[in-house]
């Protein structure tokens, strides 16, 4: 972890297959609506909407159906079905709680999410990750979601930590540009298998036993 900073002055998570197994939810919901639409939907498909906003995923939808301009609708279809998924449950994805729990009892954390704030509520809710995170802040808080910078720069504001003293943790391309925008170090644990995505540090999972100690070491350094 030394291309990580020594002494981080907050850790901003992303939240939907990062934090929580959300993308289950979400993939379930994407398949329904390409199959009503005609089309099948796999890794090359998953590719296209995955770290988006439900309107960028509507906009990505509508040009890949061949329907321009039906974007709003398609995020409203989409909205629909993830919705009724979610309702379902979400879990934590493993070694979540523990890691979260680790950075929370030294340092400021936060939640930085391309999702609107109905859908990150009911994740962080149904994984029972809620009480971890006072702070939060979702797709439909900020001007420009994911892949601007907003998000992670609200929420180092709010966590009172600078962007280039921070850490963020992301599984997808579009939260990494996000980050990185915004300037923070990148803790990359890719969500679709084989990704290969910019980071700082990679790790298969939030279990990992490199990040486990990185956790456990942040209370010997002094935050500055």
């Amino acid at each position: 972890m030394s291309a990580l900073p020594p002494a981080p002055q907050a850790v901003v998570f992303d939240c939907d297959g990062l934090l929580v197994d959300t993308e289950v939810c979400w993939t379930r919901a994407e398949t329904k609506i390409f199959a009503a639409h005609g089309h099948d939907f796999g890794p090359e498909q998953k590719a296209l909407v995955i770290g988006r906003t439900l309107q960028g995923a509507g906009e990505a939808m509508a040009e890949y159906f061949g329907r321009p301009g039906a974007g709003r609708e398609l995020a409203a279809e989409l909205l629909g079905l993830v919705r009724e998924e979610l309702a379902k449950g979400a879990d934590a994805l493993p070694g979540a709680a523990e890691l979260v729990k680790r950075c929370a009892a030294t340092l400021p954390v936060a939640v930085a999410s391309n999702s609107p704030r109905e859908l990150l509520d009911t994740a962080l809710t149904s994984s029972g990750l809620a009480d971890y995170f006072p702070v939060s802040f979702a797709a439909d808080e900020v001007i420009t979601a994911k892949p601007a910078p907003d998000l992670y720069l609200v929420a180092c504001e709010a966590l009172g930590a600078l962007p280039g003293r921070s850490v963020a943790f992301e599984d997808s391309a579009t939260g990494i540009a996000s980050a990185r925008a915004a300037g923070l170090y990148v803790v990359t644990v890719p969500s679709l298998p084989g990704a290969v995505l910019d980071h700082d540090w990679m790790a298969s999972s939030l279990a990992d036993a490199e990040l486990v100690r990185w956790a456990e070491g942040l209370g010997d350094g002094v935050r500055q």
